[in-house]
């Protein structure tokens, strides 16, 4: 069926690019750590990455209403090339402030990059289902499993690579290979997928529905209260536990690939209804106050000074990633539930703008909080954002509403 074959080329798309994405995250990190780099500091190199991917998730979903999502989809594997071959260009004898410059206006291609292909393929998704909401959800829930689980094995691969190879030599690498990938896709798919008749003013671009406005909002703390410890916290705390470089993108890997899985199954651990919300939003709920006590049980482990708070971390962290999973893949699914199907793009770069943000709060977080009061400060930051995400999910609808509202 051509519905199945073009999700599937979507997927395996997405999945070689979140697989250079992944690497990427963990090389920067740990070798600019190595170079003796503060935790805030390293949060700033991700900071344009996130702001360009804001702009990237907005333009992105109405440059694919217009053009059509294999274009976008293309476009975007093409400027993660432009941003690897950029980061190879780096100069050891560039002063401090030269490099840090030169690494952020790189993630900063890389993030429109992402951004860009993250739209266009979760669009696709939309676009391709014709199987009612049971369908979608599977395919959500797949899609997004697996491209988590490819991330994981990134951040393997970007420690890997960088213990084995270097950093210049790690990058080339990457994009070589994502230079097969793009050429062997570029004309699989179908040059109309996805067009519809796009806005015509960003006034019309942002007037969405209560529940997608609400579905951003809960976005943006969601993956705020991930990243918070995530991103910066979490590795910078292994390493200087004694981990090496494989170990703590090893770590990364096995506990992003368990998410991925996770995220996989979740349509089977949710109770399901007939109409797609009505059982589905109450079940965000009680995922969201579950994921909640996590970091708070965690942080005041931590503060009782228990031997071994690495590993107290790891598997309290693996009990956050099970929860997070499902929640996320929940929350995947209802943005698609919600989005109005003619300009599903429009609706789904607004709520991953949303998550960019979100993440930008988050890394930004995650260095000042890791420098300030370490781990325990990130944990206790996270759970601050995913209360507030528990109170926006209680106001989510269970049925859909077709009128548009100002944002």
């Amino acid at each position: 069926m051509p519905s199945i074959r073009n999700y599937l080329i979507v997927t395996a798309s997405y999945w070689s690019f979140t697989l250079t994405d992944g690497a990427l995250r963990m090389l920067v990190l740990l070798h600019f750590y190595s170079l003796g780099y503060t935790p805030f500091t390293l949060a700033s190199l991700f900071l344009l990455y996130e702001t360009a991917g804001i702009f990237a998730n907005l333009g992105g979903g109405w440059l694919a209403t217009r053009f059509g999502i294999p274009r976008m989809l293309a476009i975007g594997m093409g400027l993660q090339v432009v941003g690897l071959t950029m980061l190879s260009a780096l100069d050891p004898a560039w002063s401090a402030g030269a490099s840090v410059a030169w690494v952020v206006a790189s993630q900063g291609v890389s993030g429109v990059a992402k951004d860009l292909t993250k739209t266009a393929s979760k669009s696709a998704i939309k676009a391709a289902s014709d199987g009612g909401a049971g369908q979608l959800f599977r395919w959500v829930a797949w899609f997004t499993g697996s491209k988590n689980a490819m991330k994981g094995v990134g951040f393997f691969l970007g420690g890997l690579l960088l213990q084995a190879f270097g950093f210049r030599a790690s990058l080339w690498l990457m994009a070589a290979l994502l230079v097969g990938v793009l050429l062997a896709g570029l004309f699989s798919l179908p040059a109309g997928l996805g067009k519809a008749k796009a806005s015509k003013s960003f006034g019309e671009l942002f007037a969405k529905t209560r529940a997608i406005n609400l579905m951003a909002a809960a976005r943006i703390v969601l993956f705020g209260a991930r990243d918070v410890w995530f991103v910066v916290g979490l590795p910078v705390f292994l390493y200087a536990n004694g981990w090496t470089f494989v170990q703590v993108s090893g770590f990364l890997a096995v506990w992003t690939i368990g998410y991925g899985v996770v995220q996989g199954l979740a349509p089977s651990m949710i109770r399901r209804s007939t109409d797609g919300l009505s059982r589905e939003a109450p079940e965000a709920r009680l995922w969201g106050a579950f994921l909640a006590a996590i970091p708070i049980v965690l942080a005041l482990v931590l503060a009782a000074g228990v031997p071994h708070p690495d590993l107290v971390v790891v598997v309290g962290l693996g009990v956050f990633g099970f929860a997070f999973a499902v929640i996320s893949s929940l929350h995947s699914y209802l943005i698609l539930a919600y989005a109005g199907s003619k300009k599903a793009a429009e609706d789904v770069g607004f709520y991953y703008a949303a998550n960019a943000a979100g993440r930008l709060i988050g890394i930004l977080l995650s260095g000042m909080l890791m420098q300030a009061g370490g781990l325990s400060a990130c944990l206790w930051g996270s759970a601050a954002m995913l209360g507030a995400c528990l109170l926006v999910v209680f106001m989510l609808p269970t049925a859909v509403s077709t009128q548009r509202q100002p944002a």
